[in-house]
């Protein structure tokens, strides 16, 4: 059981590094880990108990059934004096108590169903007070593990939340003072960042750069939040810094001392002694976002193997119908604007050059016989497989687009990059609602847009699954594929 113990907080910090944004979701990986390692210790401590009373593993149905009724009540106790929130996950002493005494609630409730059933006598009271006292000595030792590697990753900064802060001035100077008052560390100023036209009273605080640096940090990943602490004089560059910011993968927050703006708020997020307003959130964060990618490694090995004599089929017929590579490499923008290599197979004649083609058009004479067909049934498209095992892409997503076309959408579709938000996908909500193929017009593409948009702040795992399952009827055949 110490093993286990020891191996789970690892494991989670190894999840920790791996995650963007870190810091605004360590609480939440955390929890989640401590939530599972409970529900194992139980089971687990009830095993060992009835090994050391009777030498052997092999449990009656009863005391399984006893082992299975204990586990669920002492999750649900826990959950109901809030083992698992943020002020109890900071204090472990705190943590352990309400631990313990859901665990003794637990054994009360099963104790007076055994009673009441007349089935006390069944249970041997030694197993019964081994199980309560190892189950309680697994909580201790993992708490204590925990409280360790907690305290390493605060040492190390893995769950401060980094925060950048817009503004240079008086604002910007107390709120970093407060962020820096909080205890346990949990926010880290990242740097300051001026904007053009800032009242020229400003400058108590050195700028770390202008809005362009603080882009480029985020894309580097540096940033978990970005807070805008402007005077109220500052209000004329607030509807272009928006427009600048809303593509960014992280929170955007924004101190009360503003006009009011002519933007939606999501919520009042007070950060402790420091109420802000939430504009933009990071989409599928958390636990969200781990099971999202589990989606993608557990269904994507499943349909290359489904696939693999299509894919082999269609590589022949490439080859034969034209002389040239059998799969056609893009580079395209992904997630948090960052630039990858997509996969398709050709349907193109050989030469095209990837970086400046243009959309395909009905009866394009570029394409090829066997690309046709390819582009009419989406088939084209299996390769990117790789891409979503790659980490590049996902099964479900805003489709990603050629580089130069995402310039030229860009410039005159507001809100577009904020597809950049999640990963780009092989399928997606604006396909299976009739949104695919070439895009004419602007509207056009801007009604893909909002569907792109929606689906990001809609994000649900079963809304994955209901957009692959009406891919199979709607999403491969459609009249603007070719």
């Amino acid at each position: 059981m110490t093993a286990l113990h020891g191996s789970a907080p690892a494991a989670a910090g190894r999840l920790v590094r791996r995650l963007p944004g870190v810091g605004s979701d360590a609480q939440t990986l955390l929890a989640g880990v401590l939530r599972l390692c409970d529900a194992l210790i139980v089971p687990a401590a009830a095993l060992l108990a009835y090994w050391a009373r009777q030498g052997s593993l092999a449990m009656p149905s009863l005391y399984i059934t006893a082992t299975l009724l204990g586990t669920l009540l002492a999750l649900n106790f826990m959950q109901i004096l809030g083992v698992y929130r943020a002020d109890a996950l900071r204090r472990p002493a705190l943590q352990l108590g309400k631990a313990s005494a859901a665990w003794l609630l637990a054994t009360a409730v099963l104790l007076s169903i055994a009673y009441l059933t007349s089935t006390s006598i069944v249970y041997s009271r030694a197993w019964a007070l081994l199980w309560l006292a190892l189950t309680v000595a697994g909580f201790v030792v993992l708490r204590v593990v925990a409280a360790i590697r907690v305290a390493h990753w605060r040492h190390a900064g893995l769950l401060s939340v980094r925060v950048a802060i817009i503004g240079t001035g008086e604002l910007a100077r107390l709120v970093a003072r407060q962020l820096r008052d909080l205890p346990d560390h949990d926010y880290r100023v990242a740097g300051f960042y001026a904007i053009q036209n800032e009242p020229a009273n400003s400058g108590a605080v050195p700028a770390a750069g202008g809005l362009d640096s603080l882009l480029a940090a985020v894309t580097a990943n540096e940033v978990d939040e970005i807070l805008v602490a402007l005077p109220w004089t500052a209000a004329t560059n607030f509807e272009r810094l928006l427009k600048r910011l809303n593509a960014v993968p992280v929170n955007v927050r924004i101190c009360p001392d503003l006009p009011i703006l002519n933007r939606a708020v999501r919520r009042l997020s007070p950060i402790p002694g420091l109420p802000t307003f939430d504009l933009y959130e990071r989409p599928i964060s958390g636990w969200a976002q781990v099971l999202k990618r589990l989606e993608d490694l557990v269904l994507t090995p499943l349909m290359l193997l489904l696939a693999l004599p299509a894919l082999i089929a269609i590589a022949l017929a490439i080859k034969l119908d034209n002389d040239g590579p059998i799969l056609f490499k893009q580079r395209r923008y992904g997630f948090n604007n960052n630039e990858f290599t997509v996969y398709k197979f050709r349907t193109m004649r050989h030469g095209i050059d990837d970086k400046d083609v243009a959309q395909a058009q009905r009866a394009d004479a570029r394409v090829t016989r066997i690309g046709a067909f390819l582009r009419r049934t989406s088939l084209d498209e299996l390769p990117q497989l790789i891409n979503v095992l790659k980490g590049d892409m996902s099964l479900v997503g805003p489709r990603p687009h050629a580089i130069a076309h995402n310039k030229h959408f860009a410039a005159i579709i507001d809100d577009y990059l904020g597809r950049h938000r999640v990963k780009p996908g092989i399928t997606g909500w604006a396909q299976v609602n009739g949104l695919r193929g070439e895009t004419r017009t602007e509207e056009q593409m801007r009604l893909r847009v909002q569907h792109d948009l929606y689906y990001i702040d809609h994000w649900s795992l079963w809304m994955d699954l209901k957009i692959l399952l009406l891919t199979l009827f709607v999403g491969f055949v459609h009249e603007n594929a070719y």
